[in-house]
């Protein structure tokens, strides 16, 4: 790219280095990072410590080789089932007891590795530095913890601060070992013990968060404003106030969220709709005039013709990646294999004969289906010529290929909730009454056609006033349906969007990230399930908090053979 590339996209680029990393100085074969989100075996290993998350903008790769380094320790050297048996409730108490945990593994680095230690002081003194630039030590909540982490770091990981900070911990590290000094003082000598280290890290935890609820209360009294202000703050630079998927007690998936509240995990997750009366599943060439169809087509034909793809490379390599060996008759009268029972007679009359044998024949066959789902809400407008381009040459590399394709889109019937928002208000408006608009699933081209035929529905893509907003997660399942329906061995789902899901009705009328919590419980259980493999192309996104293998498209540039070659390598990272 000519152009230094943007915050989301230097962001995947860092993680994935940084997961590579993990998987080499861990071991754990089967490692994700992405969205300062990381996963082994597809299990969710929450990230609390404060300086394990880096800024894409701010900080430089070597900090993040930092974090890469810390995370490997925390892997090889910490036992997160007993870590999640003992983990405090009260957010400070966690946060303290998550960061003591993240000390000790990182003190455990071996002496083989010198540069793994130099990484991991080096990232812990640019944090350090960096909240104090940031001024959240000028409260007392924030001066507390920033103390209590210096502490801790130079006791566990033989650390050193400078003299501005040695002089500015000095007051509260006395008053905190007050407190604390016996628990705190056997932290290092028990620091290969995980079990005796966290009832010493618990007492210290508990300890810390009493004290900040004093320290909180007395500044509510004497200064609200200043109190509510201070408190801020603090949580931001410390990341109290993770998201729940982020801090991973309430993955949808396992334990649900709230349908009145989405941050209460006690209460299981209801997804319902208002109405289905309005649904429905359309071709969308029958949504178009043919004379614009036409003049769309000869549109896209000449873009397409502008881009130079090399459409039978693209599609030697998916053939490549898609296909899989199958029985295709025998090879007869060879000299090794299985012995074919009808020449043996040859071999009596002439024992100088060795051509008995025969071989079964395996080809290579691409038994598979493609469904590409298209975000066909209002703000894709400004990349759905882009987006049609890659659905075309892509729909036409797989048949090249010997693979069937599906192109799918979905919106809503109309805006803001339209004739449902209408009946809900008519019945009173009753609380959280689930989905407010109805679902428009459009057809650009099913399985069973071949592109050619299906040639000209496909520039229906273009037609911008279909596009409204969009409800993803039913997207989803109306998609996996359909593949589901067809008899493949490898059944490929690949969403292309923008954003999060966007229902200005049905937010209005719900808890506000209904939506998104849906979405994210339907990707998990199709994942999950593993009977079909899913993909998200992000047009300028990242939307590694939704999909679990996903990429981010830069399609401000021309759509070149290089995206292409991003896709594939998304695709072969399966294997």
């Amino acid at each position: 790219m000519s152009q230094p590339p943007r915050r989301e996209k230097r962001q995947q680029q860092l993680e994935e280095l940084c997961a590579a990393t993990l998987r080499a100085l861990s071991g754990e074969r089967h490692v994700r990072y992405r969205g300062g989100r990381l996963e082994v075996q597809e299990r969710h290993v929450p990230v609390r410590a404060p300086h394990l998350h880096p800024d894409p903008e701010r900080d430089q790769s070597l900090a993040w080789r930092g974090v890469a380094d810390s995370l490997a320790l925390r892997l090889k050297h910490s036992d997160q089932a007993l870590v999640s048996q003992v983990l405090p409730t009260q957010p400070i108490a966690r946060l303290v007891f998550e960061l003591l945990e993240q000390l000790r593994v990182e003190s455990q680095v071996a002496d083989c590795h010198p540069g793994v230690r130099r990484n991991l002081l080096q990232r812990f003194e640019q944090w350090s530095q960096q909240f104090l630039d940031a001024g959240q030590a000028e409260g007392h909540v924030g001066l507390l913890l920033f103390t209590l982490a210096q502490m801790s770091w130079i006791l566990l990981c033989g650390g050193r601060v400078g003299e501005q900070t040695e002089m500015l911990i000095e007051a509260p590290r006395l008053s905190l070992l007050g407190h604390f000094g016996a628990a705190f003082g056997r932290l290092r000598r028990c620091r290969h013990n995980q079990a005796e280290f966290a009832g010493h890290a618990l007492l210290i935890a508990a300890k810390a968060q009493e004290l900040i609820e004093q320290l909180d209360a007395e500044l509510f009294g004497n200064d609200e404003r200043k109190a509510s202000k201070v408190a801020e703050k603090t949580h931001r630079a410390f990341a109290l106030l993770l998201d729940v998927d982020q801090d991973g007690e309430g993955d949808v998936s396992t334990s649900g969220a709230a349908q009145g509240n989405p941050r209460d995990s006690n209460n299981a997750f209801t997804y319902q709709v208002f109405s289905r009366d309005y649904d429905c599943e359309r071709n969308a060439a029958s949504l178009v005039r043919p004379q614009l169809l036409r003049e769309l087509r000869q549109r896209l034909d000449r873009r397409l013709a502008g881009q130079g793809l090399n459409l039978p490379r693209l599609a030697k390599r998916l053939g490549a990646l898609l296909a899989a060996p199958r029985r295709d008759g025998w090879a007869f009268a060879q000299t090794d294999g299985q012995i074919d029972a009808g020449r043996l007679s040859r071999l009596i009359i002439s024992p100088e004969q060795r051509e008995i044998f025969r071989h079964e024949h395996e080809r290579p066959h691409s038994d598979c289906l493609v469904s590409l789902l298209i975000d066909n809400s209002g703000s894709m407008r400004n990349h759905i010529e882009s987006v049609a381009l890659l659905a075309d040459a892509f729909s036409r590399a797989l048949e090249l290929a010997g693979a069937r394709s599906e192109i799918l889109g979905f919106t809503t019937g109309q805006w803001n909730g339209g004739s449902l928002l209408k009946r809900w208000r008519g019945m009173g408006q009753p609380a959280n009454p689930g989905r407010l608009n109805a679902l428009s699933h459009l057809v650009y081209k099913d399985a069973e056609t071949s592109w050619r035929r299906a040639r000209p529905n496909i520039a229906a893509l273009l037609k911008s006033d279909l596009f409204r907003e969009g409800i993803d997660g039913e997207a989803l399942l109306w998609a996996r349906q359909r593949l589901l329906q067809h008899d493949a061995r490898r059944r490929i789902l690949i969403v292309i969007c923008d954003g999060c899901p966007m229902d200005s009705a049905t937010h209005q009328a719900n808890q506000q990230d209904i939506l998104d919590l849906h979405l994210k419980h339907v990707t998990r259980q199709i994942e999950q399930e593993g009977s079909i493999e899913l993909y998200a192309l992000g047009v300028g996104l990242d939307l590694s908090l939704y999909y679990r293998r996903s990429l981010e498209l830069d399609l401000s540039r021309s759509l070149d053979n290089a995206v292409f070659d991003e896709i594939l390598r998304l695709l072969n990272g399966r294997h």
